[in-house]
């Protein structure tokens, strides 16, 4: 009968001590392993989030600054007396980092005949400067025939950088200055967009985006036609 009782009462005996920690860490260790896991998952989404939309920002920003960089030079001419066209880009006033250009889009002044220079670029839309704001990290559009004047297009911008390139002769590849010119007939637009830290995932995180605009009322453009 005591063999019996003695052999029930260990059969009955619960975890020991040593067990119960060595399975609780084993248990904290999978916990940890789980959370590092989650919180990567999490990191990743939000890095791709933060990059979609600064892919869709970038992009419609680039899309309104390229619309108006191809429009400029409209109906204007670069003399009295000429037919040669300008690409509308306002040289001493664009440079890097900074980009004006006007356009003759309501057709008013002297320009009616096509002769002579356009004077009258007063309306909303003929007369734009784009530039980088590095106090606010942002692109603005500039416009005083418009109300209001100023306005932000895109922010959370780390830079934004204007090239430009001349085209002269009949067969030319464009040459890349530092500077526009009245010869000026593409501009290659670079945006570099900031996003925000993400904690477990390498930093800063930018994305650049790069475009090529042709300017289709610059001389060179019009006499390819």
């Amino acid at each position: 009968m005591r063999t019996r009782t003695s052999s029930k009462r260990r059969s009955e005996s619960g975890f020991s001590l040593l067990e119960l920690i060595i399975a609780m860490t084993i248990m904290l260790i999978l916990l940890a392993i789980v959370s590092v896991l989650i919180s990567r998952a999490f990191s990743v989404r939000n890095r791709e989030s933060q990059r979609t939309d600064a892919l869709t920002s970038a992009q419609a920003a680039l899309n309104v600054i390229s619309r108006e960089v191809a429009n400029s030079g409209f109906g204007i001419h670069m003399g009295s007396n000429t037919r040669r066209a300008s690409n509308g880009i306002v040289v001493a006033d664009s440079g890097l980092t900074r980009i004006r250009l006007r356009s003759n889009v309501v057709n008013q002044g002297l320009a009616g005949d096509s002769t002579t220079t356009a004077l009258r670029t007063d309306q909303p839309g003929e007369d734009i400067t784009y530039y980088y704001d590095a106090a606010t990290s942002s692109i603005v559009r500039h416009d005083p025939n418009d109300t209001p004047q100023s306005s932000v297009i895109i922010n959370r911008i780390s830079d934004v950088q204007f090239e430009y390139f001349d085209y002269t002769g009949i067969n030319s590849s464009g040459v890349l200055t530092a500077n526009p010119t009245a010869d000026t007939g593409r501009v290659r637009i670079r945006v570099l967009v900031q996003l925000e830290p993400i904690q477990g995932q390498p930093n800063p995180l930018d994305v650049q985006f790069t475009t090529e605009v042709t300017l289709r009322n610059s001389n060179y453009m019009l006499n390819q036609y």
